[in-house]
């Protein structure tokens, strides 16, 4: 890493890509021998972070003071004061072809890469993200070889926060199905995503994709370039490196040339490459997609936090179908005060009673509240479904606990189909997946 005043050499400027370039990449096991195949197909992996790093405690603030991102790949993190994070909203963000960095090296500090600065509302001034949808790509998910993990976090991430994830779409690796959907869900939606498919490899087309969707061309950009060079200069590898194989790992570095580029971790080199002000553009690796989420959190304008969901969660033993009169006309009667009712029976177990409502006070807090929403007490609603339906309110590790139990004492759900059968209950006890 250079010295705190040093300079930089000139990075190299590469010339503009067509999205159909990018295509025509050899294929896996084209090149090379079989150990460079494997090499090429493990650099995504392999690459993504620092080495852990000692973690350097900030002085002069209480941790209530300011927010923490960790690192679930090393031991380092960054302490930054809310204020510090408002101020620097007010900054711009360029392109591809922009610096997007604060300082470049000379910020970059022994917690690593130096974080984008945040960049202005991109959906304007005063307006927040309300509705999102999930584009996750690859053939891999859609034949059934690898089980997708980002969408369901996706979704606690969105309910955290109070935003209405709208759709989660699977597409293959197939050019036209990823255009089609990209500007479907642009236009419908405050806040979209998409993973999978930003590899070294023949099959990783969403950068390309992505950019023919938006009518731009394909540029590298030359800060991810110097990032990942940085991260892999110790690497054996390197220096083995044929002139395909150099090419092949710089496709990870090729992106529209107007969107966004933020970097969200100090240990990652990767960023979240957004298009359109909404479309965020995430790796399929589970655990990287979900440190990069929640380093983005900063990047969002997202809802105030009067409009961010509470549930509570009831539990009884009662089959469905004894409680299903009631909820029934518990929906009806709620449905216009904006809380909703959900019944999830656990195997052998009961049934879980979902309610789900923006805040827990009588009190109205802003011009979202209707004239019936504002006399509903969410904590009033779940002490009437308690003495309904013969239950109690649970906790999220109670309710963890029953699903694990459920799971490891009858894995298929043969033993309480059965029992449900025999006592004459239907299908109603048996869990709604298993229907």
């Amino acid at each position: 890493m250079p010295k705190p005043g040093s300079r930089l050499p000139p990075l190299l400027l590469t010339r503009p890509h067509k999205p159909s370039d990018i295509l025509r990449t050899p294929r896996r096991g084209a090149i090379g021998t079989p150990n460079d195949t494997v090499q090429t197909r493990s650099h995504f992996v392999a690459v993504m972070t620092i080495p852990p790093r000692p973690t350097t405690a900030v002085a002069g603030y209480s941790g209530s003071n300011y927010s923490i991102v960790g690192s679930t790949f090393g031991n380092s993190m960054e302490h930054r004061r809310p204020e510090t994070v408002q101020a620097a909203r007010s900054s711009s963000s360029g392109g591809v072809n922009a610096a997007n960095v604060s300082g470049g090296a000379e910020a970059e500090s022994k917690y690593g890469f130096a974080l984008s600065p945040v960049p202005s509302n991109p959906l304007g001034e005063g307006r927040c993200i309300r509705t999102a949808a999930a584009l996750v790509i690859g053939d891999e998910i859609l034949n059934g070889k690898t089980m997708e993990k980002n969408s369901h976090y996706f979704a606690k991430f969105c309910f955290d926060f109070g935003i209405d994830l709208k759709r989660i779409e699977v597409v293959a690796d197939d050019e036209q199905e990823i255009i089609e959907a990209s500007r479907r869900m642009v236009a419908q939606y405050d806040f979209v995503i998409t993973t999978g498919g930003i590899g070294p490899t023949h099959d990783d087309i969403t950068y390309a994709s992505l950019a023919k969707a938006f009518n731009q061309n394909l540029v590298h950009h030359p800060e991810t370039i110097r990032r990942m060079d940085m991260m892999n200069r110790h690497r054996a590898w390197v220096a083995s490196q044929n002139p395909q194989q150099k090419e092949a790992t710089k496709r990870m570095a090729l992106f529209p040339d107007r969107a966004e580029v933020l970097f969200v971790g100090r240990d990652i080199w990767v960023p979240v490459v957004r298009l359109e002000g909404k479309l965020c553009v995430f790796p399929g690796i589970p655990a990287l997609f979900q440190k990069m989420l929640n380093g983005l959190k900063d990047f969002l304008p997202l809802p105030p936090a009067c409009d961010r969901p509470k549930r509570v969660q009831i539990f009884t033993e009662r089959p469905e179908s004894m409680i299903a009169p009631y909820l029934t006309s518990l929906q009806a009667r709620l449905k216009p005060c904006d809380i909703q009712v959900g019944s999830y029976p656990v195997l052998g177990k009961g049934v879980f009673v979902s309610l789900i409502g923006r805040r827990d006070t009588s009190e109205p807090s802003g011009p979202r509240d209707g004239p019936l929403r504002s006399q509903i007490c969410l904590s009033d609603v779940a002490a009437e479904v308690e003495r309904e339906i013969g239950g109690r309110v649970a906790s999220e590790e109670e309710v963890a606990k029953k699903k694990a139990e459920a799971r490891t004492s009858d894995p298929d759900g043969v033993a309480a189909a059965s029992i449900a059968v025999q006592a004459g209950l239907g299908s109603e006890s048996v869990p709604k997946a298993r229907i």
